[in-house]
C-alpha cells in the first residue's frame, strides 16, 4: 500500500444529477438524486492497532474482523471490540510501514469447514498466501497457529507496492490482487512480465484442502494456454491495487491502483469480462503516458474510468479502495461506489449513468482511511491506520423497492410472467396488466408481496390463446395506496420460448424449468466434472420447480435430457 506516492489522471466532476437505475431486462425506477453526503460515524476508537482490512465470516453472525497490520484479527460483534485475539502472527512478519498482514478472507463455506485465508509479508518480504482453520467456527475463539500451511509464495524480496486483498469470487475461487514489487517506477517492467506473479490479479481454486500445494488451477483461467504467461494469472498490468471488490449485486469489479507520481486510478470491469485483461501499468499512469516505449497499441490495455491528480485540493496521493454500497439502512447510498484518498481526505462516490459515469467529490473525510469492508447486512465500514473503525452513514429512509428483472415468455395457451425485486417493506401487493395496443391496459391478475429486502422471485400465469402481440407491465402497490409502473414487455406469439432453466444465480437452493418439451433428468456436475445431484422427471413439462440439497458456494453446470437432445446451463450457488 503506497501510502505517500501515486498518479493518475485529471478529475472529471460530471453532472450531479444521478439516474439510479437498477436492471438488467427491465427497470423499475429511474429517478433522478443528488449525491448523499457521506458520514463517518466512530464505532471504535481504541483497542486496534494499525488495522488494514475488514471483513465478515458470511456465517450469519454479522461479525466484522478487523486485521492489522501487526499480525493481529480482532473482533467486532455488535458494536463492541472483543477481548482477545481472533489471529496473532506477529512473530512471522517483517519491520516496515508497507509490510505485515495484509488481508484475511473465510472460505465461502467457512461455518462448517473452518478455513480462512490470510495474504501477508513473511520474513524474506515475500508474499504469502497461508490457510488456517479455526475449530469452532462460530466462537470468538482464537485460532491454533499451527493450523497454518503455506499455499504460495511470491518472491518480492522487497517491502514496497505489495497489493494485498483476498476475495473469493461468485465462481468459489478465491482472487487476490499483487503489487509490481519495485521500489517506484517497476523499472525491470515486472507487472507486464507474465513469467512472474507480481503486478497481477490471481485466480486460484482453494478447495483442495489434503493435499499440497491445497491449490489448483481452474480450468477456465485465461493464460492456462498461453506458454508466456503463469496459469495462475487472471489479469495483468497492476502497480499497486490497494483494495478492490467485487459488487454483491452483479459481482463487477472495481480495483484502486495506487499510482506513481501525478495520477491515482478507479478500474472496473464487468465479472463476465474481467479476465485476460491488460490494466497497463507501466505503459500507463491513470490515463496518462509514464513509460510508453515498447507498448502495445492503446486499444490493448484497459483504462481506467476515472482518475485524479497528485494535489490536496481536487485529487490526493494514495487511493483507497472501496466497495458499491448495497445495505438497505441508507436509501441515498445505494448503488454508488465509495473510495477515498489516504493523505488527502477527499473522498468520491462513483454511479453509472447509462452512458458513462457521475462522479463527485466529497472533502473532509478522516484522515488516514487505508480500508474498507462490508459487513453481511451489507452495511459499509471503513478503517483509519490510526486505530478508529467507522461506519459509513448519511440521511435517508429505507430503500424503495427495487425490480431487478421482469421477462414475459409464450407457452401453449398461457404466457409466463417472471420478476425478481429487492428492498421490499412497504410493498402491498404486485398487479400483472396486459394490452393489446400498449395504451389500455387491464388487469390479468395479483400477487401479494413477500415484503423482505433480500432478493424476491415472482411469476404469474396468464392464460389467454389467440393473440399476435401483448403489453405487460406491473403495477406495484404500496401499502399506503400509492402505485409505481415497471417498464413494458412486448411479448410476440411468433417468440415463443420452448426451453428455459433459472435462475442462473442461486440463492435459495431453488432451480426451475420451463418446457413445452418432456423433460426425462436433470443432472448436476460440479466445476471439476463431478456429479452431484441427480433426479428423474419422469417426461414433466411445463413449469418444473426443483428443490436442489445444500451445495457449497460456487459454478455449476445443470444439464437436462429431453426426448431427443440434452440441453446445459452454467449457474452460481452464492
Amino acid at each position: 500500500m503506497c501510502i505517500l506516492k501515486t498518479v493518475k489522471k485529471n478529475l472529471v466532476i460530471l453532472p450531479l444529477l444521478v439516474l439510479t437505475t437498477v436492471s438488467f431486462l427491465c427497470s423499475l425506477q429511474s429517478f433522478a438524486q443528488t449525491p448523499p453526503v457521506l458520514t463517518y460515524v466512530p464505532v471504535v476508537s481504541s483497542g486496534l492497532i494499525a488495522p488494514l482490512d475488514i471483513i465478515n465470516a458470511g456465517d450469519g453472525s454479522n461479525r466484522l474482523f478487523i486485521v492489522g497490520r501487526t499480525g493481529l484479527v480482532r473482533i467486532v460483534s455488535g458494536g463492541t471490540l472483543v477481548s482477545g485475539n481472533f489471529l496473532d502472527i506477529h512473530d512471522s512478519l517483517p519491520p516496515g510501514d508497507e509490510n505485515g498482514l495484509l488481508s484475511m478472507v473465510f472460505h465461502p463455506n467457512y461455518i462448517n469447514n473452518g478455513y480462512f485465508f490470510i495474504y501477508y509479508l513473511n520474513e524474506n518480504f515475500d508474499v504469502r498466501i497461508t490457510r488456517f482453520k479455526a475449530a469452532s467456527p462460530a466462537s470468538n475463539n482464537p485460532v491454533d497457529q499451527t493450523t497454518g500451511v503455506v499455499l504460495m509464495t511470491i518472491p518480492e524480496n522487497n517491502s514496497y507496492h505489495n497489493g494485498g486483498k483476498l476475495n473469493f469470487g461468485p465462481d468459489g475461487n478465491l482472487y487476490f490482487a499483487t503489487g509490481d514489487g519495485s521500489p517506484g517506477g517497476d523499472p525491470d517492467n515486472q507487472a507486464q512480465n507474465g513469467n512472474l506473479l507480481v503486478g497481477k490479479m490471481i485466480r486460484i481454486n482453494v478447495d483442495n484442502f489434503t493435499t499440497p500445494p491445497y491449490y489448483t488451477i481452474p480450468v477456465d483461467n485465461p493464460y492456462v494456454n498461453d506458454p508466456n504467461v503463469r496459469d495462475e494469472i487472471f489479469a495483468i498490468g497492476l502497480r499497486n491495487p490497494w483494495r478492490w471488490s467485487f459488487d454483491r449485486l452483479n459481482n463487477n469489479v472495481w480495483i484502486a491502483d495506487v499510482g506513481e507520481a501525478a495520477w491515482e486510478e478507479i478500474n472496473y470491469r464487468p465479472f463476465a469480462t474481467s479476465g485476460g485483461i491488460n490494466y497497463g501499468w507501466r505503459c500507463y499512469e491513470g490515463n496518462q503516458d509514464y513509460i510508453a516505449a515498447g507498448c502495445l497499441p492503446p486499444a490493448s490495455y484497459i483504462f481506467p474510468i476515472f482518475d485524479y491528480p497528485h494535489n490536496a485540493a481536487t485529487g490526493g496521493f494514495s487511493v483507497t479502495g472501496g466497495y458499491v454500497y448495497r445495505g438497505t439502512e441508507y436509501a441515498a447510498l445505494y448503488g454508488y461506489y465509495i473510495c477515498s484518498d489516504y493523505v488527502s481526505g477527499n473522498a468520491w462516490l462513483i454511479k453509472p449513468n447509462g452512458s458513462g459515469w457521475n462522479i463527485s467529490q466529497q472533502i473532509g473525510v478522516p484522515g488516514s482511511i487505508v480500508g474498507y469492508g462490508e459487513a453481511e447486512n451489507g452495511a459499509l465500514y471503513a478503517v483509519a491506520l490510526t486505530g478508529t473503525l467507522y461506519k459509513i452513514t448519511t440521511t435517508g429512509g429505507p430503500l424503495p423497492v427495487t425490480l431487478l428483472q421482469f421477462t414475459a415468455k409464450a407457452f401453449s395457451g398461457y404466457n409466463d410472467l417472471r420478476w425478481k425485486t429487492i428492498n421490499e417493506q412497504n410493498v402491498a401487493w404486485y398487479e400483472t396488466e396486459f394490452s393489446i395496443n400498449g395504451v389500455n391496459y387491464v388487469s390479468a391478475g395479483k400477487v401479494n408481496a413477500i415484503n423482505t429486502t433480500s432478493e424476491n422471485n415472482y411469476s404469474f400465469q396468464h392464460f389467454i390463446t389467440r393473440f399476435t402481440k401483448l403489453f405487460y407491465r406491473i403495477k406495484i402497490t404500496n401499502k399506503d395506496g400509492s402505485s409505481t409502473y415497471s417498464d413494458v414487455v412486448i411479448l410476440n406469439k411468433n417468440e415463443k420460448a420452448y426451453f428455459n432453466i433459472y435462475p442462473t444465480l442461486i440463492t435459495d437452493n431453488q432451480i426451475n424449468i420451463i418446457s413445452d418439451k418432456a423433460v426425462e433428468q436433470l443432472i448436476i456436475f460440479s466445476a471439476e466434472g463431478k456429479k452431484v445431484f441427480e433426479r428423474r422427471l419422469n417426461n414433466l413439462s411445463g413449469t418444473i420447480n426443483i428443490s436442489l440439497p445444500n451445495l457449497q458456494k460456487g459454478l455449476y453446470i445443470v444439464q437436462v435430457k429431453l426426448k431427443d437432445e440434452y440441453v446445459q446451463e452454467k449457474f452460481i450457488i452464492q
